[in-house]
């Protein structure tokens, strides 16, 4: 598959970089948690909103936890916030087990009565809260994220590092002594180190695709740990409509020059998390580098989604390029897709087109139609036999 050219970034009025955007990949500044701990110790008494991405996974709910626990001892309380859906199995076990507090935004949420934002394991692309929290005049404090940089927002605190996982930076920081230190016999900190843990796992595929330091992090946490309450959230099975959509990819999945491309048709709003893992499984067959998902997602309200996910083994794609290139953006400048090394998604929104009510037909034929143009999009950029059978 052939690597599609970098996107280029104009950064004439991007800030100067914290001491973390000048670091040697994958290592952390020595003083880089200490500029965090005096940070904090300026704004005592603050509340802030942690804005995760709208379909969470356990990196994004396990470091917004960190960031929670943190930030406590300095008087500033947080709420983990998402706008959207969390219906993995593996997440909603991970959020009831350790018992995890989120809150799903609402319109009756007044996001004004927050003195900060902070963004962990995104950087405010993947969240319909960065509109949301920027109407509402709230600045950002801080960005936290292992993905490539995306320049969207101006935090006062910035810490975006080619990592495994977002879980690696916060055991860094805890690990630092900067903060709190963790005590086997605290229920709250056990609960920390299992939930972190388990988002090095996830976000690393059970550390097969870790560095050093998610090795270091997950030595590090391993001695906190409920390893039996890390088996019951890892031990979940899979859902009757992840099964199917599975099914699903595996019977229209079209193979060409080490790419699997699958478009799975229309699915429930509650399966979307099926759509990684199909993608995840389409992988595993012999000889394919790049496994891509995709399929069309209606909610109740009406509105629908083209949703869709990459995962590699080809080290010499970049994920994140190849998404954006291949998809574009919207109006307001906002890529449909992105990602990080060996794995990314994209979303887009129907907006207008949206809506069939109960008219399978109709929504079938619409289905037919994006799958055509998203196969197309995808094998052109892919460099490949541009024709779409």
């Amino acid at each position: 598959m052939t690597q599609p050219a970098e996107v280029s970034v104009d950064r004439s009025d991007v800030p100067e970089p914290t001491p973390a955007e000048d670091a040697t990949a994958g290592e952390i500044p020595a003083d880089l948690p200490h500029l965090l701990r005096e940070l904090f110790s300026g704004r005592r008494g603050e509340s802030h909103v942690v804005a995760i991405q709208d379909y969470p996974d356990p990196d994004a709910i396990s470091s917004a936890l960190a960031y929670r626990e943190i930030a406590r001892p300095f008087g500033i309380e947080s709420d983990i916030v998402y706008d959207g859906l969390i219906s993995h199995p593996e997440n909603l076990a991970l959020v009831n087990l350790l018992e995890i507090e989120l809150i799903r935004f609402t319109e009756q949420i007044d996001l004004s009565r927050y003195d900060a934002a902070v963004f962990v394991d995104n950087q405010g692309t993947t969240t319909r809260l960065t509109g949301r929290l920027r109407n509402a005049g709230i600045p950002t404090f801080a960005v936290i994220d292992h993905h490539d940089p995306q320049d969207l927002l101006d935090p006062i605190f910035s810490d975006v590092r080619p990592l495994g996982a977002a879980a690696t930076q916060f055991a860094e920081y805890l690990a630092s002594g900067a903060f709190l230190e963790l005590d086997p016999g605290n229920s709250v900190h056990v609960s920390l180190a299992t939930a972190l843990l388990h988002g090095l796992h996830s976000e690393t595929s059970s550390l097969i695709r870790a560095t050093g330091s998610e090795y270091d992090a997950a030595a590090y946490l391993s001695q906190f740990a409920d390893r039996v309450l890390l088996e019951r959230v890892l031990c979940v099975q899979k859902s009757r409509g992840t099964m199917e959509t599975i099914h699903a990819a595996l019977g229209r999945r079209i193979l060409r020059g080490g790419l699997s491309l699958a478009g799975v048709g229309c699915l429930r709003w509650a399966d979307r998390d099926a759509i990684p893992q199909a993608a995840d499984f389409l992988l595993k067959e012999e000889n394919v580098k790049t496994a891509i998902v995709y399929g069309m997602l209606a909610e109740g309200n009406g509105s629908e989604s083209l949703i869709g996910s990459l995962r590699t083994n080809d080290a010499t794609l970049a994920v994140d390029a190849f998404l954006k290139s291949a998809l574009g953006m919207n109006s307001s400048g906002r890529y449909y897709g992105g990602g990080r090394l060996r794995a990314g998604g994209f979303e887009i929104e129907l907006d207008f087109l949206a809506g069939a009510g109960d008219d399978t037909d109709e929504r079938e034929e619409k289905w037919v139609i994006f799958d055509r143009q998203i196969r197309r999009k995808l094998f052109e950029a892919a460099g490949l036999d541009k024709k779409v059978e």
